[in-house]
């Protein structure tokens, strides 16, 4: 049980992202400021908890090896995940957008194709000059149907959106994020491929964060040029999000996933805890930034997500 329960407790601090995004959006923050100064404090703090291990060496030699690699995919997994979540805080409530970003989960799936080719390298080579015709990687369709599941319930929470604001400003909230919900497992794929296994998850991290740099300086200079600095609120806040769902969150899940890496169904279990991000994010919300509670449809599409989380990680 324990594994299980630290994959609870990181849905707890990783639904801090969600509610301290809305909140900072709430304040009349840039979403551009919110968006880069995470990362820009995620840097420190991971070289401090990788110190540790001393591999910080070894992931600039593999970025000086392939470095054009690391800068695209570092961009796809960090920037184009993270940009799109901060900016659509500004047109849709935290529970919504946390709901909308488990399609990362259908993604995966539906994205499949792209990473099987970069796995089977030569061996897809051998067999397409062997049979004459170009290999055709298979989508993992029963994951996908299971899925739906979880998509019926992101289209409710969307269509209630949509009632209750206008069109452009639902279609504001819910393409950026599944836009993020798709470049997430992109770029994480991609880079462990890049890896080959060479660097541990935390180095990874690593690894993306200094690749990624150049995105989120050029993002916080359009931000100064636009708004200005930052409030010291938006900087606190920021600071949060990165030592809460960017440090503990992460080295909580991860401690998770390694307990039970010996045995399937208890690591399906710790995958299916991350459905309580939308718990957390909902009772977050109503606790520290407003009472009103969403239509009971809206809870019909959480559950549905939900439901689809759990169903698919429990029957991985």
């Amino acid at each position: 049980m324990r594994p299980v329960l630290l994959g609870i407790l990181a849905a707890l601090f990783f639904s801090s992202t969600y509610v301290l995004n809305s909140r900072m959006s709430l304040a009349g923050g840039s979403w551009m400021w919110t968006a880069s100064l995470r990362y820009l404090f995620m840097l420190p703090l991971l070289l401090v908890v990788t110190a540790r291990g001393g591999n910080q060496g070894t992931v600039l030699r593999a970025i000086g090896r392939k470095p054009g690699a690391w800068l695209l995919w570092s961009t796809v997994g960090f920037g184009l995940f993270y940009a799109p979540l901060a900016f659509a805080s500004d047109y849709a409530p935290a529970w919504a957008v946390a709901g909308t970003f488990q399609l990362t989960i259908l993604a995966g799936p539906l994205l499949y194709p792209l990473f099987s080719r970069s796995r089977q390298g030569a061996a897809v080579s051998l067999t397409a000059s062997a049979t004459g015709q170009r290999p055709i990687p298979v989508i993992p369709w029963r994951t996908v149907r299971l899925s739906g599941v979880m998509l019926v319930g992101v289209l409710i929470i969307e269509q209630q959106q949509a009632v209750h604001n206008s069109g452009r400003q639902a279609l504001l909230a819910a393409l950026p994020v599944v836009l993020s919900a798709a470049a997430y497992p992109i770029g994480n794929r991609k880079m462990m491929a890049v890896c080959q296994g060479e660097l541990r998850a935390l180095d990874r991290m690593l690894g993306m964060t200094m690749a990624s740099l150049p995105f989120w300086i050029a993002l916080a200079i359009v931000a100064y040029l636009r708004v200005g600095w930052p409030t010291f609120g938006q900087v606190t806040q920021s600071a949060a999000v990165a030592v809460l769902s960017g440090v503990i969150a992460t080295v909580l899940f991860f401690s998770a996933t390694d307990r039970a890496a010996g045995d399937a169904h208890l690591l399906a279990r710790v995958e299916a805890t991350q459905a309580m991000e939308i718990v957390f994010t909902l009772a977050a919300t109503l606790l520290f930034i407003s009472s009103r509670l969403p239509g009971w449809p809206s809870f019909v599409g959480m559950a549905l997500v939900m439901t689809g989380m759990a169903w698919q990680a429990l029957a991985a």
